[in-house]
């Protein structure tokens, strides 16, 4: 499983050939603390490489969340609405939305886990 990851905390693994699974990295998870409430997209949207797509609130403060790829929102995490802290479990429970992707070369502008990490070095 290859997973990719973006400067404002995505992380993107790939499914069935061009679908994208999204959601938010542990360092964004603790930076927001206690999350009580997520806002997912809708079934069928369109959305563009970049463009804010869902929220994550939390006790401190709400958090847009981009996505790294152009595409149609083809599965969303229900189960989120009821437990915004499985955001926080593993990738299998922590996702956020599944994307068609209409451009699946998109995802090799993300980082790998050695350069998030050194991202991730430059922001602490």
């Amino acid at each position: 499983m290859t997973m990719k990851y973006t400067k404002d905390h995505e992380w993107l693994k790939i499914e069935d050939g061009d679908v994208a699974v999204i959601g938010i990295t542990d360092y964004a998870q603790n930076a927001l603390g206690d999350l009580v409430y997520v806002e997912l997209p809708k079934m069928g949207r369109q959305v563009k490489k970049g463009e804010h797509f869902a929220v994550v609130e939390s006790v401190k403060t709400a958090a847009e969340v981009y996505t790294p790829v152009t595409g149609e929102v083809v599965g969303i995490n229900d189960n989120l609405s009821g437990d915004p802290e499985l955001l926080k479990k593993s990738i299998e429970d922590g996702w956020i939305a599944k994307i068609k992707m209409n451009n699946p070369e998109e995802v090799s502008a993300m980082l790998d886990k050695a350069a998030y990490d050194d991202f991730l070095k430059t922001v602490e």
